[in-house]
C-alpha cells in the first residue's frame, strides 16, 4: 500500500509537505499584489517578494511568474499595523497572527498605506470575529 501523505501547516504558514499544494494556487485576478520586503523568520534577513493578497491570504512568491512559496492565512490574523519603531526601517508594517509576526517592507509610504488598508479589509472581510458566514457578506 503507498505511504499515506498528510499536509501539515507549520504555525499557519505552508511547511515543506504544503509546497506542492501551493504551487496549484490559482494567482490570477488578486486583490491586491507588488513587491514587499519581508524579514526572514530565521536569518532575520531582509528579501525582496511578490506578495498577491486573494481573499484572506496573504500568498509570497520569488517573481511574479514563480509558484508561492509561502502564505499568510489573514482569517487568524490579530493586527496589521506600522512596525517602523520596531525594525528602525521606514514603510515598515507588520502582519500578526497568533503563531508569528511578520515584518513587510514597502518601498513607499503610499505602497505602505495601500497594503496595510488592503489587508485590514481582508481581515475585516473573512475575520470570524467579524462574521457568523464565510466571509462574503457584503
Amino acid at each position: 500500500a503507498p505511504a499515506r501523505r498528510t499536509e501539515a501547516t507549520r504555525k499557519g504558514m505552508s511547511g515543506a509537505n504544503g509546497a506542492a499544494a501551493l504551487a496549484q494556487v490559482d494567482l490570477s485576478e488578486p486583490d491586491f499584489s507588488g513587491y514587499l520586503t519581508k524579514r526572514s523568520k530565521w536569518l532575520k534577513e531582509w528579501r525582496k517578494r511578490y506578495f498577491v493578497l486573494k481573499g484572506n491570504r496573504l500568498y509570497y512568491c520569488k517573481t511574479p511568474n514563480s509558484p508561492p512559496h509561502g502564505e499568510i492565512v489573514l482569517k487568524d490574523c490579530l493586527t496589521v499595523k506600522s512596525a517602523e519603531h520596531k525594525t528602525n526601517k521606514r514603510n515598515c508594517f507588520e502582519v500578526a497572527t497568533p503563531q508569528e509576526v511578520f515584518f513587510l517592507l514597502a518601498d513607499t509610504e503610499k505602497e505602505k498605506d495601500e497594503w496595510i488598508g488592503a489587508i485590514g479589509r481582508a481581515i475585516v472581510r473573512f475575520s470570524s470575529a467579524y462574521t457568523n458566514d464565510d466571509g462574503y457578506d457584503d
